[in-house]
């Protein structure tokens, strides 16, 4: 059984149909990338995914056996479907270190010491090549784009996800940032999880191995090929994929 499977997803704000008839199944330990022009709905369907309250969801979407659309977002990620986002919120004053250690608990329904979680944190980061003093600065707080990038990829090998759903990590860095952040992302790859990547660059895809890649227009899959096709996107446009279907 797939880990998440979608049928017919469709997601709405308003009257405003964005994406309109996702069918998708991601197996444990996969690598799916969608890439498409701005607008094409990969983000929207990213965010109903993950829970965000203001879009209306239709379909059926499964995850680890479960009704996704019956969960409330935190009940979502306790179940280990977790989101790293393209702009993430600045919490000044707040601790990095401080909200993983709550997230921790919270997605795996325990406490633990602040010595042990401690323990957890330096070994994440030392195996990410991040430096300990950026857990100690507020979230987000005067970080530069690259600084936040690498601070989501961190909470996502702090709270291990099922699935990694991950918005354009690679947006407004340069070749060497978005370097670093695929020789990281790499690092989070097991058998157990897999991640839904939506990218409009495959060198963010480097030193990954990726079973499928979805090319989204107007809010539909058109074409899912091999890594192949992310290359073909980057170097043509999609100009070639429009004249073909």
């Amino acid at each position: 059984m797939a880990l998440l499977s979608l049928r017919d997803v469709e997601v709405s704000v308003g009257d405003l149909k964005i994406v309109k008839g996702i069918s998708l199944d991601i197996n444990a330990g996969e690598v799916h990338v969608i890439m498409g022009q701005n607008g094409s709905g990969k983000s929207t369907l990213l965010s109903a995914l993950a829970g965000h309250p203001k879009y209306k969801v239709s379909g059926k979407a499964v995850f680890d056996g479960k009704d996704l659309f019956r969960l409330k977002p935190h009940e979502r990620a306790s179940l280990g479907l977790l989101m790293a986002f393209q702009s993430p919120n600045e919490v000044p004053g707040v601790p990095l270190a401080s909200f993983l250690r709550r997230a921790y608990a919270a997605r795996f329904g325990r406490e633990i010491s602040p010595f042990e979680f401690e323990k957890i944190l330096n070994e994440k980061m030392a195996m990410l090549g991040m430096e300990a003093a950026l857990a100690k600065r507020g979230i987000n707080e005067g970080f530069s784009g690259g600084e936040k990038k690498r601070s989501e990829i961190l909470q996502l090998a702090v709270l291990e996800p099922r699935l990694a759903l991950l918005d354009e990590l690679d947006s407004g860095l340069d070749v060497d940032a978005i370097s670093k952040i695929s020789k990281m992302l790499e690092k989070l790859i097991t058998p157990q999880s897999s991640m839904l990547i939506v990218t409009h660059y495959a060198r963010i895809l480097k030193g990954l191995k990726v079973d499928a890649v979805h090319v989204m227009r107007d809010g539909k899959i058109i074409l899912s090929g091999d890594q192949r096709l992310a290359h073909k996107l980057e170097e043509e446009g999609y100009q070639w994929v429009y004249r073909s279907i």
